[in-house]
């Protein structure tokens, strides 16, 4: 199946922070632009996520461990691990979960 993304319905995630989102039979694929300044709170799900930063400067926590993530940068995030972010710059990232985020649908 083909998507262009301009044409997905986004879904705001947290002020500031939104997401478009492709799922497969396994996976959900998100988008995710995110302003300066904004704040994910800390949260976690038994999904599997890896984010890689396509472009700005993302400070992120996981378990505890801060970390700044640049473009070229992708981490992954362990299931049930807890997690946050905040945007040092507006930040544009690509976010893939497994399995399938149903409440993203």
């Amino acid at each position: 199946m083909n998507y262009k993304i301009d044409n997905i319905p986004s879904k705001e995630l947290a002020k500031g922070i939104t997401g478009k989102y492709v799922h497969s039979e396994n996976m959900t694929i998100g988008f995710v632009n995110i302003d300066k300044g904004s704040v994910l709170p800390d949260h976690s799900h038994f999904h599997e996520q890896t984010t890689q930063i396509i472009s700005g400067k993302l400070e992120m926590t996981i378990d505890g461990k801060k970390q700044i993530l640049e473009p070229g940068s992708i981490t992954i995030i362990p299931s049930n691990a807890v997690h946050g972010a905040y945007a040092l710059t507006d930040c544009v990232v690509t976010d893939i979960f497994h399995p399938v985020r149903e409440d993203y649908k």
